[in-house]
Parts: C-alpha cells; structure tokens; sequence
C-alpha cells in the first residue's frame, strides 16, 4: 500500500488549520458589521415621528381698497381643519418637521361704494374654498419637561393652496400664497411608541384675491390654529 508523503500530509493540515481561523475570525467581524448597522438604522427610527390631529381654523378678518376705489372687506369663516405632521430629532435643540394640513371654509367678500364706470361691482361674494397646507420648518424640544410635558416650538416656511369647490367656488381659479408659521406646545409619551400632543400655530400669509382684481385687498392676514391630536414614535 503505498502512503501519502509527510511533507504534503503537513502542508494539507497546515492549509486546514489556516482556512478554519480565518472563519473563525472572520464571522465575529461580519457579525459586529451586521449590528452595527442595524444599531445605525434603528437610531436613525428612534428620531422619527408621526403625528395626526385636529385643530380649529380661525383667520384675522381684512379690509382693503381695489383698483377700482372701492373698499372690499374680506372675512372667512371659522372651521376645524386636520394636520398630519412628520418630526424628526435629531437632539433637543435640533429638529424638523414637514406638515400637510387641510380645512374647508368660506370665504366672503363684501364691496362697497359706487363707480361712476363698468362694469357694475359686485356687492357680495361668497367662495367656498378647500385649503390646503404644505410646510417645512425647524423645531427644537428643549431638555427640561415642564410637570412631566415635554415642550418643544418652532416654524418654517411653505404654502397655502387655496382650491375654490365645484359646487360652492363661483367657478374661482385655484391661488396658492406663501405662508410663515410658528408653532408652540407640549406633548407626552404615554407608551414608548404613543404619545399626545396639544399645540398652537400660527400663518401669516397675503390674504388671497383669486386673481380677481375687484377682490384684491392688498393686505396679509393670520390663520390660528389651536389643536391637539396623538403622534406615533418609532
């Protein structure tokens, strides 16, 4: 019977021995990989939020002079509107937020005034209006709680697109205005991933005309919105 040579036998269990510790070696590294990325993305969740609530729509009523001469005073009905929100924090003091908000009301345009030239004004109009809200800001939750409610404020920047209804627009195009809020409130966790929220905004925007220059005031106007509502955090 002839036998394997030793030298060939050694480097056989020499290369065996070699391709076991590099597993070996390497399998705790590809595991510390794997945590540490999973550690990164749940990080990365655990500053994430997403918020849902309801709030009351009330807007500063405005008076104006259109080209005309003629004084047109504009008011808009009271209503309660819902506001979804996506938080992210990244520490206390640095944060952000992306808002969708809508409501419908009525908007009310009254003239008053004669003209001596045509076309004859129009005395009253009334739109009913769906709105909508699209803003982006900075919002910062300070470390201290105040009786157990976590504080936090804020604003931004963003859009209010005005979307006259078929049945009750006057047949008015659609308007968008640029808006700056601020927003204030507090909240708290009541599981690890549920909390409450309770809040005050406040728009400050170009009080819309629908592009109609006999409606035109010329003037800004603010839209509060107190509310409340719950956040899920991941």
């Amino acid at each position: 019977m002839s036998s394997v040579p030793r030298p060939l036998c050694v480097r056989s269990l020499v290369f065996c021995l070699a391709a076991s510790l590099t597993a070996l070696l390497a399998t705790p590294a590809a595991h510390a990989q794997a945590t540490t990325g999973t550690s990164a993305l749940d990080r990365q969740l655990e500053r994430i939020d997403f918020g849902v609530g309801g709030v009351g729509i009330f807007t500063k009523d405005v008076s104006g002079t259109n080209y005309r001469g003629q004084n047109v005073d504009h008011n808009t009905s009271n209503t309660f509107g819902a506001l979804v929100e996506i938080r992210y924090t990244k520490s206390p003091w640095v944060g952000g937020e992306f808002n969708v908000g809508y409501a419908r009301y009525t908007h009310n345009f009254t003239t008053t005034g004669q003209v001596s030239t045509p076309p004859s004004f129009i005395p009253f109009l009334s739109a009913q209006t769906n709105s909508f809200e699209f803003t982006l800001g900075y919002l910062a939750h300070p470390p201290h709680p105040i009786h157990g409610l976590q504080p936090f404020f804020g604003g931004g920047y963003g859009l209010l697109y005005f979307h006259p209804t078929s049945g009750g627009g006057e047949g008015l195009p659609n308007q968008g205005a640029g808006t700056f809020y601020y927003t204030g409130g507090v909240e708290k966790l009541v599981t690890p991933h549920f909390g409450v929220r309770a809040q005050f905004r406040q728009l400050f925007y170009l009080s819309p005309d629908f592009y109609q220059n006999y409606l035109t005031t010329g003037n800004r106007t603010t839209t509060i919105e107190p509310g409340a509502g719950f956040y899920i955090h991941f």
